[in-house]
């Protein structure tokens, strides 16, 4: 068999296997008793994901095999206390994650950091009530520390999703009130009185490097952009508005990802977020309620099924998942890519065939 015919045959097989694996999705199922993670982040140090817990004080890691570690169990937090947004602080080692008690439990929010090398603790910052937000004037609900984006000098940024204000924590673990922008209230819920949480305002929470935030309002389905420097928040204009966003992740080539518990939008913009464009979205298995997703390996997509709502009801469960989750739009021109070089090398292929015949051809005259 000749070298082309034999690289030709070669660039089949390499690109079958390569649509084959470009097809399947990596399925993570992990076991834990009574985790119900609601956070998640991914430390791309050690390249491992990392959840929280809604009925431990304990922080786990998860490998990409399922295998889970603790990785912070630190007994002096308030009994009983929930560990909900999570961040990798990996120009500083850290880890930041929000902790919030549930009624009837006291009223406890606070921001706590550790250090990844030691796994010692750095600092617990309680984080402040405001007195004049609507919760606290009509004695109604209560803040809730939802999630953390962190910044590159250190500083942490945390929803409180019934006040509907933001939290600034600096590398010390001094807190303050951050942002109470006016947008934050500007927009009615379109969550019924009586739905399960309705209340939820600002939640999801990301960090870009040209200066700004990005949160997304639950009751609201809207995003704004938030200045890290003054606190100012204008609504980013999109196409349609999201169905109870949850969490937030941004790959480096800027493409922004939503999840809810039954979705996952894939977003863009070309103004830094003055307007935004749902680009595609996909559907998500409801039963396992996500309510988070991180950038992983290779800029890859991951959603949270942590079933919250099964622990918030009290029962019991050990298995859990984390799983990719593509755009099909995206993955549908990759492998027109794939197509295109496939073809490119049948082409040469045949002309390579054809000039082969030729030159036999031509021999065959001489000789004759």
């Amino acid at each position: 068999m000749s070298p082309i015919k034999t690289s030709f045959i070669s660039l089949i097989i390499i690109v079958s296997m390569g649509v084959a694996v470009a097809g399947k999705t990596h399925v993570i199922d992990f076991r834990w008793p009574n985790l119900y993670p609601e956070g998640m982040a991914w430390d791309p140090l050690a390249q491992h994901f990392i959840v929280g817990s809604l009925n431990h004080r304990t922080i786990h890691s998860v490998s990409d095999a399922g295998v889970v570690e603790t990785l912070i169990s630190d007994p002096t937090l308030p009994e009983n206390v929930t560990v909900l947004g999570l961040t990798v602080d990996f120009t500083k080692n850290r880890l930041l994650a929000c902790l919030h008690s549930v009624s009837p439990l006291p009223p406890f929010n606070a921001l706590v950091a550790y250090d990844l090398r030691t796994r010692r603790r750095l600092f617990l910052s309680l984080l402040p009530s405001d007195p004049d937000s609507p919760i606290a004037s009509i004695g109604r609900g209560r803040d809730v520390a939802n999630d953390v984006a962190v910044d590159f000098k250190g500083n942490a940024y945390v929803t409180n999703s019934v006040g509907n204000f933001i939290w600034k924590v600096n590398e010390e673990g001094e807190a303050w009130i951050f942002s109470r922008s006016p947008a934050f209230s500007r927009y009615p819920s379109v969550m019924g009185e009586n739905e399960p949480f309705n209340d939820c305002g600002l939640n999801g929470i990301a960090y870009v490097s040209k200066g700004y935030l990005l949160v997304v309002q639950s009751n609201t389905g809207k995003m704004f952009k938030v200045d890290e420097e003054n606190g100012k928040a204008r609504i980013v204009l999109l196409n349609q508005d999201l169905v109870m966003p949850d969490g937030i992740a941004i790959r480096r080539d800027g493409v922004v990802s939503v999840v809810s518990t039954q979705k996952l939008w894939f977003l863009k913009s070309d103004d830094s977020w003055g307007e935004g464009v749902v680009y595609d979205k996909t559907a998500l298995e409801e039963e396992g309620f996500a309510t988070s997703v991180v950038v992983g390996e290779e800029g890859r997509a991951y959603v949270l099924y942590g079933h919250v709502m099964e622990g918030i009801n009290g029962k019991e469960r050990e298995g859990f998942k984390i799983v990719e989750v593509r755009s099909e739009r995206e993955s549908g021109e990759e492998h027109v890519w794939i197509y295109v070089l496939l073809g490119l090398g049948l082409a040469y292929f045949l002309i390579w065939r054809f000039q082969m015949k030729q030159l036999v051809n031509n021999m065959d005259k001489k000789i004759n």
